[in-house]
């Protein structure tokens, strides 16, 4: 910390707003909001950060600040601030242009229609939505509920009075009450208009009562064609609705927020509830810039989609406790009944959308989600270079026979087979890991060495720092290589706990859950199932051919279940009959005993 930005921590207020931070060329690298502006910039200068969060601190060369009235327009402002100035390393969520929206012009007798772009001509949007099959479904509905006009003319009124127009085909086939020509008024036309908006809203219920009232009418009156038309759209309408319902009519006007963290990226799901109905479903990807939390996560994505939809939903359903208050917005988290099973749902499309839009990443650029992993890989180990190729050694024997070693090979993050290699052991006399390690270590690299071929980015041995070292030795002090080593470790379960790397070894910070850790189980379980594999032949090859196969009726499965259980010839000898029923069951058991006595 300089003197200046120890300066300016001192004038810090302790009220709610929001804080800028500066690079040295005076450009806005990050933008945050704060209920308490001075506690939370210190927290930057007071403690240890980690990974892009120290670069960031790194960087600051000036901070300011400007306060507001309440947390609310603190995340307002921050969020405004983002938009205009796009810092370096805030979250951007995904630009909404390339979304359709479903527009009314702001014209005399509105036209309804889809579109991409939003001007500020008083015209009224309602969007965005996922996609453009969502919303032509929507239009298409409006289309045969209500004759709604399609062309462009500007219908003055003393035009339609002189005849200017004349009906087109839209008129001549129902689809449309030609105001053109003065068949409908402006103020019947606007009443329809008010009933598109409702639609549109969610607001389906007073709609099929009108529907159903007007339907009612004209059958009193003996007008059954008439009442037919009104029986179909409300049949339309009804079954849209009903296709929508969520759970039962006792589900209100409320917003469900849900999410699906993939480390890097996090998606997010909104869903909007009316009258029992989801009439929106929308999911967006959030890529993380700092060690960013679910919880700031989430409530970024709560202000900017509530802003993008123009809500004013009063209920907001959550997974988690989040620090965002609202004025006049209450925030559940349920644990059961309707409300959880909608959270649910919306919880499933956040996993779906993260599926498909993984699946799409993959089928147009097949090495993109390799690479994403293997740079994140690289970031967190502060390797020379990505680690494209990667080797990793596993030793196996019993009882110090037949002592064998497998490496396996992964290019861009994925087994290479043909690179896999196995080595007898052939130096090394009883269970000595580590000699056996240094053994083929050194047998792999010098020949690679003398023939002069590519050497791996990365080595990773089945071990810890005990196997670290000696791998160094060969790799170092030996061969006078410059090869970066790793060791994984096993907890007591036998399942991937830590990655050490450096000398002396320090473990590597990686969420368990994230793709650069699963990559890594990938790698030792895979080494480790090559090695036994090959173990397990040598072994059937050698023990197996011995005292065992002179024996009638006693077949290799059943010398290796002893061989396995007593270790030895000399054990399977001397053990009782009892013994070895217990192993191989009475009848082989009897078999074996008779012949060794």
């Amino acid at each position: 910390m300089n003197d200046k930005i120890a300066s300016i921590l001192k004038t810090i207020p302790t009220s709610p707003g929001v804080y800028q931070y500066f690079d040295e060329a005076g450009e806005i690298i990050y933008v945050g909001k704060a209920k308490n502006l001075k506690r939370r910039v210190s927290s930057y200068f007071n403690k240890e950060q980690t990974g892009k969060t120290r670069l960031l601190v790194s960087k600051i060369a000036d901070i300011r600040f400007t306060v507001v009235g309440s947390e609310a327009e603190a995340f307002l402002l921050e969020n405004n601030f983002i938009k205009q100035y796009k810092p370096r390393y805030n979250i951007m969520l995904k630009d909404d242009k390339t979304y359709p929206w479903i527009c009314i012009k702001n014209e005399r007798f509105p036209r309804v229609f889809l579109t991409r772009k939003k001007v500020s001509d008083g015209s009224l949007y309602y969007g965005p939505y996922p996609s453009v099959m969502t919303a032509r479904t929507l239009l298409d509905i409006l289309k045969e509920l209500y004759p709604l006009r399609t062309c462009k003319h500007s219908l003055k009124e003393q035009d339609i009075a002189n005849k200017h127009y004349r009906p087109c085909l839209e008129y001549h086939i129902g689809n449309c009450k030609a105001p053109c020509v003065g068949n409908i008024s402006e103020e019947d036309y606007n009443l329809l208009i008010s009933n598109v908006k409702e639609f549109i809203k969610g607001n389906i219920s007073g709609i099929l009562k009108e529907l159903k009232a007007q339907m009612m009418e004209h059958a009193s009156r003996l007008e059954f064609e008439q009442a037919q038309i009104y029986k179909r759209k409300y049949d339309l309408l009804e079954n849209y609705h009903s296709r929508s319902i969520v759970s039962s009519n006792t589900l209100h006007d409320m917003e469900v927020f849900s999410y699906e963290d993939a480390d890097s990226s996090f998606y997010v799901n909104y869903m909007r509830i009316i009258q029992g109905a989801v009439i929106q479903s929308f999911s967006i990807e959030m890529r993380r810039k700092l060690e960013e939390s679910p919880e700031e996560l989430l409530t970024l994505a709560i202000i900017e989609l509530r802003q993008r939809f123009e809500s004013t939903v009063k209920e907001i359903i959550v997974p988690m406790r989040l620090d965002l208050e609202l004025e006049n917005v209450k925030f559940t988290i349920p644990k059961k009944g309707e409300k959880f099973e909608i959270l649910a749902l919306s919880t499933r499309n956040a996993k779906q959308y993260r599926f498909e839009t993984e699946k799409l990443r993959s089928l147009v650029d097949p090495e993109r989600h390799s690479k994403r992993i293997l740079a994140e890989l690289q970031k967190d180990m502060h390797l020379p270079e990505p680690p494209v190729v990667i080797e990793c050694f596993d030793n196996s024997n019993f009882q110090g026979d037949y002592a064998v070693a497998g490496m396996v090979q992964f290019v861009n993050g994925k087994p290479n087979k043909s690179g896999y290699r196995h080595f007898n052991i052939k130096t090394v006399e009883g269970p000595d890991d580590y000699a056996s390690m240094k053994e083929v270590v050194r047998r792999r690299y010098s020949r690679l060495k003398e023939e002069g071929k590519d050497l791996p980015n990365l080595i990773i041995t089945d071990g810890g720092k005990g196997q670290m070292e000696v791998v160094r030795q060969v790799i170092e002090d030996e061969l006078h290589l410059e090869i970066p080593i790793a060791g994984l470790a096993k907890d007591d379960r036998h399942r991937t706990n830590e990655l050490l790397y450096g000398f002396p070894p320090k473990t590597v910070q990686i969420k368990p859950n994230s793709e650069v850790f699963k990559l890594l189980t990938h790698i030792q379980d895979e080494v480790h199932r090559f090695a036994i594999t090959f173990h397990r032949k040598q072994f059937q090859k050698g023990f197996v051919h011995s005292e065992l196969n002179d024996i009638k009726g006693i077949g290799k499965t059943t010398a290796e279940k002893l061989l396995l259980e007593l270790k030895s010839v000399k054990n399977i000898k001397e053990a009782d009959l009892q013994k070895l029923s217990e192993i191989i069951g009475p009848a082989k058991a009897t078999i074996v005993y008779n012949h060794f006595h």
